[in-house]
Formats: structure tokens, sequence, C-alpha cells
């Protein structure tokens, strides 16, 4: 698999899909119905491709919606097209031509696992965008945890959002939200932050030692920071 470009930090894995009325009936996450977290339905990317590109989605789709709900340890077609997004439907959409694939599938916690462990940087990231939806319980946390400890910012950014702020323990959180410090990944980009932050002590005195690494270093706080402690309700 070669990679097929960078995506966002936020949002879907390729940035956010256009807005628009969802052309089609289909139930929520379907091909034809709305697209998951705000990425466009089948219709709307449809008619941002060529021709050629469209129809490629189409039989794509109809590979995964085939196959929906499968947890088969045996890699299926449509994995196939997943991988093959950025080289069909360029690097800009292939995020939202990955999640319509991801939902029409309805990929279970072993198929997301085997995408994103064998995928590109945009493929994880596809993965890690899409499992708020995909997965209700912690099952995938080893994702985000993998994602974690990358230094791709995107990555990062993609692993601090719902399902994170969902499923992480209060230990993990707190090391996420230092990883976007250390990395530079806006505290805007982690899910639910005033609501875990409050009140949380241990999260202050992280914050508080981290500034003053980096100052006795010499080097600039970020301002994150500052807000971050102000929302633990810690400030000394």
């Amino acid at each position: 698999m070669t990679p097929e470009g960078s995506g966002t930090p936020h949002g879907t894995p390729d940035g956010n899909g256009p807005s628009g009325t969802p052309d089609g009936n289909g139930p929520s996450g379907t091909p034809d119905g709305n697209g998951p977290h705000g990425t466009p339905t089948r219709g709307e990317l449809a008619a941002l491709l060529p021709a050629d590109a469209a129809s490629w989605l189409d039989a794509a789709l109809a590979e995964a919606t085939a196959g929906r709900g499968a947890d088969a340890d045996d890699t299926a077609s449509w994995e196939l097209r997943f991988a093959a997004a950025g080289r069909h439907c360029g690097p800009d959409l292939a995020g939202p031509a990955r999640a319509l694939l991801l939902a029409a599938a309805d990929a279970r916690p072993v198929t997301l696992t085997r995408l994103y462990r064998r995928g590109t940087a945009t493929e994880r990231l596809a993965v890690l965008t899409a499992l708020p939806d995909r997965v209700p319980g912690p099952e995938a946390l080893p994702l985000t945890e993998d994602a974690l400890r990358t230094n791709d910012t995107r990555l990062v950014a993609a692993a601090v959002g719902p399902y994170a702020a969902a499923h992480l323990d209060a230990h993990a959180w707190r090391h996420a939200v230092l990883k976007c410090l250390f990395t530079g990944v806006p505290l805007g980009a982690v899910a639910d932050l005033e609501r875990r932050a409050h009140g949380d002590a241990e999260l202050a005195r992280m914050l508080a030692d981290f500034a003053a690494e980096r100052t006795a270093a010499g080097r600039p706080v970020p301002a994150d920071l500052h807000h971050a402690s102000h929302l633990t309700g810690e400030e000394s």
C-alpha cells in the first residue's frame, strides 16, 4: 500500500465532507443515507468525483455491503478497495470514501484492527476517525493507544477524539493530553476536554510539571496548557 497524502488533523480523515442535503433514503451510515459523522453521502461524494472514480466507488460500496457485518479472519475484497481509495478517489476524497466503505461494511473490531495494522498513515487515520461510529465498547482501545505512541500529529489528534473521551482510563487520558502538548496538537482536538479535566488534580499537577520543565529549558509554554489548567479548577 502506498501513501495517498495527508489528511487534516481534525474531522474526517481527509477533511470535512461538503455540506448539502443527502440524497437517497437509506438509513444513516449506509451508502445512500447520511454519511457517518459529517462525511458526505455516496451521492454527494460521487458528484465530486470523475465518472470513472464514481463507478469505482459504486463497485467498492457494493462489495462492502455484500460483506456487511462479517468479521472474518481473511481479508475481504472490499478491504483492498479501502487501501486503493487514494489512487481512485484522490488524496482529498480518499478519507470520505473510506468512511463510507467502513459504514457500508458495518466493519467490526477485528476488521478495523486488520485495516489499521496493515494500513498507511492515511488509512489508519480513517480507521481511528471511524471508531466512535463503529465500536460502542472499548475493544478498539489498542488502536487508540498505538496512535498515541506515534509522533504523527494527524494520528495523535484522531486518537484523542470521542472514542478516547469515552473509553480511555484517567491515567491514559492524562498522558494523551500531555502527548498533544508535547507534539503541538491543539487541545481543541481533545474531545470532552472540559468534562474530563474538571476537578482532575493529578492532571493539574502534570501540567504544572510540564510547564516548569519547559520554562527551565528556556522553551515556551503552550497557551493550551494554561487553558487546560484552568479547566481543572486546580490552578495555584
